[in-house]
């Protein structure tokens, strides 16, 4: 490497060592005087509506996400990707409403607590159970993602253009090992108010990152280049709707067809409206990564004003992320940057390295850092105070004190990291050797499965007071993972029962297993001991 190529990495490397100093020195300063599982994990619920309305970002904004958003915005040349913000608003507006009422009412620590006072223990364990597997699976499997800025650095400085797949994959695994290690030592000391803290100051690297990302690309291209590259044909002959706002889904033929081929789209406004309400209310209400830094509100109205307004901001996010993309595209297109059409997903990451200058170059990788280590701090905060509190307390050891209890979660959070790692590893190995379809479909693809069900049995103890029940809510659950598994062919429904399944695309898979899982569970009533009692058991 020559001379001034090393200097340039020594600023960047400067830039990233200062953040990680910072994010060390809060998670120390956060972890002092922590006496108790609640200030551990609920921070005593004493956080500000604002910094929770940051941390909540923070989390959102995955490295799934900083490099899929603009991955989405480069292959449509359009907002249509944006509409779903409709949903994330007024799902946010039902949770802030109807959820976060009865969390605070009980007191709870666990959402899933909810789910015994209401119903019983098994329900709480069924559903706590469910979002255990599926935070492990959805989180490693972001892991993977974060990883790939570092592998393309790595080649790039070792000055090779290609790796073999074992040493690709060797990289990847160092990668999110150091990643997860590093957010895991901050997540263990300082609890929910250094996860907290540190989103706060993740957002704002985050956010001055990508308007400068934004502010070289014009640079370099104009508005006039601009518009007349995305109005061109595209040189892979994928059809495009330029600026697209909103897409309606309709095609030409019947009723019957426009449906099927709406089911089947991920980017209209039909999913905007219904299926990306159904998962925000998912993802914000019946998710204890989210749901646990509104919790950590003074009351229930703080929480839910910091969770509306993250609905509301998310709207202008997404829009830059995907005007980046467009911008991505016209900058490849108008300096003659080859592009495999089939691998868009590493479109940004590669323009990170080889085109930013020294300094932002290093802005850009600590704002991947930061939304990496948001997303996963939290979920593992997450995983372990749900552990800590379903299973360890209510199962193994009932009678814990609060200092047993305040070390059995910070020993559970070390559990989870290796258990995220175990994950992120066999994804990097399984993508590197065999592809990817695209980077959104495999994060979102696997709460599709399982967060309908949890969302269903939700929704059926606050809207209703006497259907319902424990045995009942178990099945209920089964049926609408297994309703998903079937239309999605999970299930190979054609080759066990020459059934050919209509496509479902990725926001109706949570909406069709709420209703499947609701209406199961409106099928057996509650009995006849009041909900009142079940708040006296042990949780």
């Amino acid at each position: 490497m020559d001379p001034a190529s090393l200097q340039a990495w020594c600023t960047d490397g400067f830039i990233i060592l200062c953040y990680f100093a910072a994010i060390f020195a809060i998670g120390l300063y956060m972890g002092r005087k922590q006496d108790s599982l609640e200030s551990y994990a609920l921070g005593n619920r004493s956080l500000p509506w604002w910094a929770i309305l940051a941390s909540i970002l923070a989390s959102e904004i995955s490295a799934a996400t900083f490099f899929g958003t603009p991955e989405a915005g480069f292959n449509t040349l359009n907002f249509t990707y944006a509409q779903l913000c409709i949903g994330t608003i007024l799902g946010r507006i039902v949770v802030g409403k109807l959820f976060l009422k009865p969390y605070y009412k009980y007191n709870v620590v666990s959402i899933y607590e909810y789910l015994q006072k209401r119903f019983g223990l098994h329900t709480r364990r069924w559903a706590s159970m469910t979002f255990l597997i599926s935070r492990v699976l959805a989180s490693g499997t972001r892991l993977y993602v974060a990883g790939i800025l570092l592998v393309i650095a790595c080649k790039t400085i070792a000055g090779a253009a290609t790796l073999s797949k074992e040493d690709e994959i060797l990289l990847y695994i160092g990668a999110l090992t150091v990643l997860t290690i590093a957010t895991t030592i901050y997540t263990a000391l300082g609890g929910l108010k250094a996860v907290v803290w540190t989103d706060v100051l993740q957002a704002s690297i985050l956010i001055i990152a990508m308007l400068t990302t934004i502010g070289i690309l014009f640079f370099h291209t104009g508005w006039d280049t601009i518009c007349e590259t995305v109005a061109a044909p595209r040189p892979d002959g994928v059809a495009t709707e330029p600026w697209a706002v909103f897409s309606t889904g309709f095609v030409d033929g019947g009723l019957g067809e426009n449906i099927k081929h709406i089911f089947a789209s991920e980017y209209t406004i039909w999913a905007a409206f219904l299926g990306a309400t159904f998962i925000t209310m998912a993802t914000h209400g019946t998710d204890q990564d989210m749901v646990q830094r509104m919790l950590a509100a003074k009351n229930a109205k703080t929480g839910s004003k910091a969770v509306i307004l993250s609905g509301i901001a998310d709207l202008p996010i997404v829009a830059i992320f995907l005007f980046t993309g467009i911008l991505l595209y016209v900058y490849y297109q108008s300096n003659g940057i080859p592009w495999d059409p089939h691998h868009t997903q590493t479109v940004f990451p590669q323009f990170i390295i080889d085109h930013l200058p020294a300094g932002v170059r290093g802005l850009l990788i600590a704002a991947l850092f930061a939304t990496a280590m948001g997303s996963l701090s939290t979920a593992l905060n997450a995983l372990a105070t749900t552990a800590t509190k379903d299973w360890y307390q209510s199962i193994f050891n009932p009678k814990a004190t609060e200092r047993q209890l305040l070390k059995a979660v910070r020993w559970l959070t070390v559990l989870f990291a290796l258990l995220l790692i175990i994950v992120g590893s066999v994804t990097a190995w399984y993508t590197v050797q065999y592809g990817v379809k695209g980077i959104l479909h495999i994060v979102l693809g696997i709460f599709g499965y399982t967060y309908g069900s949890l969302l269903g049995v939700f929704l059926l103890g606050m809207l209703t007071e006497r259907r319902g029940c424990d045995i009942g809510n178990c099945i209920a659950m089964l049926c609408g993972f297994l309703t998903i598994s079937a239309l999605t062919n999970l299930i190979p429904m054609e080759k066990w029962f020459g059934l050919t399944m209509p496509d479902i695309a990725f926001p109706w898979r949570v909406t069709i297993g709420t209703i499947a899982t609701f209406l199961v569970g409106l099928c057996f009533r509650t009995p006849s001991r009041q909900p009142s009692e079940n708040a006296h058991e042990t949780s």
